[in-house]
């Protein structure tokens, strides 16, 4: 079980464990640097706790981390929310590598896990009866931290998935010797040898209805017992295990809807100081955006259709698809998209451009002089198929040299094929995933407060552009300090994996 001081950061489930009706189902996440987890971990001095200030090179380091383990894969008709435990807290962790994640409960007794969310991969999996898994504890996880490993033998409402289940899929079934054995899984990503294998096993992941009387769900799911990490998974990624969201029947919103605890649908939202929501079951409201997915029998995923874009006054000719993927931190476009836009961008600001770092991730950076207090932005906008308008409410990154002196970045990487809407370009949007009608919506939304419709990103100064204002200087002294070329080699090292 959990150490006393990963206790302190997993908020667990408190109430009493009986069944419900069928539900909506969300729950809170928290960007591990937010805000809200900050003063929630220095009010209780949480050991190990560490948080870099927004604007430095830690910050954007620890973003763009995660993408190095998993880039290389080329309201409902229930009465209400479910969600996941409310409230989750982090310490940094050097090898969690991830921008988002939630604290999932399973098992009987339950135990908690650290698992990463992501649309773009299908399978949830633990850590589970450990062959080649990361380690559970680490100088880099925090003082007296500890995580979990599954066992199905520590689970009394844990039960076999055999070869002859619908969810063990034609590929894992070749490695059956009979009907009866259990099912093997595994799961290639592209991204350096990365994988995880092992079997699939069902058992209970807890979830709460968010409604006037609250209650517990017991919902039987199917995962994988990885057995198995190879590659990022034993460095710098998801060491507690991955939740995949994707489109195939073995992901959790495939199966929750399938037992009618759910609509085949679900949202996630991703506020501007790094807190979050996802509902699951949430299809969203009349008043949103809507473009339809595409579709492509041999690769289900959440790819959409981009027909242009709008950078300032400018209107760009496109036609591509891209997928859209809370598994990447940045965003990355090919050409002939990505030079068009970029050099839109360039002609319209008014800072002078530096020269490019081979050390920086960024192409496209600018000096902030020492005396300005805001930045005059043009607005970005991508124009999707059927024509609604896809904003990009915070295209930059603000890095922090020292005190008073700045420079930003459009955070936009050069892909060599496949396009990829990554967590930067959902800044300050609720997207709805209908898996039902097969569409993407959205909507600028306050994150923290899911009853909170709002204007959008930044704030307006004039037509087509926005205005950010600049921070006051950072109280942290590690932010006094010169950028090193080692951070900005992690940028680059976290991202460039396409």
């Amino acid at each position: 079980m959990a150490s006393p001081a990963l206790g302190r950061l997993l908020l667990l489930l408190a109430a009493a464990l009986i069944p419900a009706p069928a539900s909506a189902i969300g729950f809170q996440l928290h960007h591990r640097f937010s805000d809200r987890v900050r003063r929630w971990a220095e009010g209780r001095a949480v050991p190990g706790a560490w948080w870099p200030e927004k604007g430095t090179a830690e910050y954007y380091a620890a973003l763009a981390h995660h993408d190095r383990a998993l880039r290389g894969r080329a309201l409902a008709a229930a009465s209400s929310d479910l969600s996941f435990a409310d409230g989750n807290a982090t310490v940094r962790l050097s090898s969690l590598g991830f921008l988002h994640y939630a604290i999932v409960s399973l098992g009987t007794p339950n135990m908690t896990f650290l698992v990463a969310l992501d649309t773009g991969s299908d399978l949830f999996w633990v850590p589970c009866d450990c062959k080649q898994c990361a380690p559970t504890t680490s100088p880099d996880f925090g003082q007296n931290v500890s995580f979990n490993i599954y066992s199905p033998n520590a689970s009394s409402t844990s039960k076999k998935v055999l070869c002859s289940n619908g969810l063990c899929d034609l590929q894992n079934r070749t490695s059956c010797t009979a009907e009866a054995s259990n099912c093997p899984y595994v799961v290639q990503y592209v991204s350096a040898n990365t994988s995880s294998s092992g079997i699939l096993v069902e058992d209970i992941l807890y979830l709460m209805t968010e409604d006037a009387a609250p209650q517990i769900i017991k919902a039987p799911i199917v995962f994988g017992c990885g057995e198995i990490q190879t590659g990022s998974f034993l460095e710098r990624a998801a060491p507690n295990g991955l939740f995949g969201l994707g489109m195939e029947k073995i992901s959790v919103p495939s199966i929750l809807s399938s037992q009618g605890l759910a609509s085949n649908s679900f949202s996630m939202c991703f506020g501007d100081d790094g807190t979050g929501r996802i509902h699951f079951g949430d299809k969203g409201s009349l008043d949103q955006q809507e473009t339809p997915f595409v579709i492509d029998k041999s690769f289900a995923s959440y790819m959409i259709n981009i027909t242009g874009a709008t950078v300032g006054n400018d209107s760009i000719a496109a036609i591509l698809s891209a997928l859209v993927d809370s598994g990447t931190s940045f965003t990355y476009l090919a050409d002939p998209l990505y030079t068009k836009l970029t050099q839109s961008f360039k002609a319209q600001v008014q800072e002078q451009r530096l020269n490019p770092d081979p050390g920086v991730p960024f192409e496209f950076c600018f000096d902030v002089s020492p005396t300005q207090t805001t930045i005059s932005l043009p607005e970005i906008n991508l124009t999707t198929r059927g024509g609604s308008i896809f904003p990009v409410n915070d295209p930059i990154f603000l890095f922090s040299l020292q005190q008073n002196e700045y420079f930003y970045c459009l955070a936009i990487m050069k892909s060599n094929g496949l396009n990829i809407i990554g967590q930067n370009f959902m800044a300050g949007l609720r997207i709805v995933f209908d898996r039902e009608r097969l569409t993407l919506g959205w909507k600028n939304f306050d994150c923290s407060d899911t009853t909170k419709t709002t204007k959008g990103g930044m704030n307006s100064t004039r037509a087509n552009a926005t205005q950010v204002t600049m921070p006051k200087p950072p109280s942290n002294s590690s932010t006094q300090k010169k950028l090193t070329r080692s951070l900005f080699s992690l940028l680059l090292l976290s991202s460039t994996i396409l």
